[in-house]
């Protein structure tokens, strides 16, 4: 079974489990919902991110700020030179949503925990109520990797090149958020779009494909396949995108680190943006 390109981003349990009192090691979670999750347990000696409060703008709709990162990460004890894993409820995807902020704002050393809370849980091993006392970090956030992250006119003024196949799209939202038969699941009444339907030209392929049962990463044999099926190779640039940017997240890390494709980005503003827009081009089935 074939390595993925870049191996080390992905924790097991058991590293974890043998590093946890590592000085140069922090551990983080990070949850759609951390009042049900984190104040229940958590892994020794993690912190807690909200995705809502801290890792984005408290105001306008857009990632927090390179100085709002810097304060989370000096309050949290992160400095330049720590590895710092995530992990998080729903497999992970928002735990790769703070991996993609975090990789934008130049963070080196960041790494997913495979199966998240899930597999942790499930495998008995240890969890506290306790929140940790942490020094004081001295990481300082650099300037925006914008190699990273798509905006609404550049795939707008490029539709084109995916008509041609020249650029690639991958809506990682459920088959009805695909089609348009929903905006939204249920269960996230505050982030509806005005229209249903996709981007033009974008390849559906459901974010949660990428995982196992146990919220482990498929194989990277598994993986090459469900994306190859829909023509997404590497070959060609790919942007990612979903409702709000956090699922697209996920599919962002697997494409990226992975599989080792050389150009993606993750399109944030996503659904809610374009299906909000006035005369954004749409597509139904």
């Amino acid at each position: 079974m074939a390595a993925y390109a870049h191996p080390d981003v992905v924790v097991e349990n058991d590293w974890l489990a043998q590093h946890l009192s590592d000085p140069k090691l922090r551990v983080a979670e990070v949850d759609y919902d951390p009042a049900a999750n984190y104040a229940v347990g958590h892994l020794p000696g993690a912190v807690l991110f909200d995705w809502r409060k801290d890792i984005n703008d408290p105001v306008k709709r857009d990632l927090l700020s390179g100085d709002a990162l810097t304060a989370l990460f000096h309050r949290t004890g992160i400095n330049p030179e720590t590895t710092l894993v995530l992990y998080g409820d729903f497999n992970n995807w928002f735990a790769a949503f703070a991996f993609w902020v975090f990789k934008y704002y130049g963070f080196q050393d960041v790494r997913i925990l495979n199966g998240g809370r899930k597999k942790w849980i499930a495998e008995d091993r240890p969890m506290t109520k306790d929140v940790p006392s942490v020094a004081s970090g001295t990481f300082k956030a650099h300037t925006p990797n914008e190699k990273l992250r798509a905006y609404y006119d550049t795939i707008r003024g490029s539709l084109d090149h995916v008509k041609s196949g020249k650029l690639k799209l991958v809506d990682v939202r459920g088959v009805k958020e695909f089609t348009g038969e929903i905006t939204a699941p249920p269960e996230y009444p505050t982030e509806h779009a005005q229209r249903g339907g996709h981007i033009p030209g974008a390849a559906n392929i459901p974010w949660a494909q990428a995982v196992n049962d146990d919220g482990t990463f498929k194989s990277r044999e598994q993986l090459e396949a469900i994306y190859h099926a829909k023509g997404i190779s590497g070959k060609e640039p790919v942007i990612t995108y979903c409702r709000i940017g956090e699922r697209s997240s996920h599919t962002w890390f697997v494409l990226t680190y992975l599989l080792g494709y050389p150009d993606v980005k993750n399109y944030d503003g996503s659904w809610t943006e374009w299906g909000n827009l006035i005369r954004s081009p749409i597509e139904k089935p």
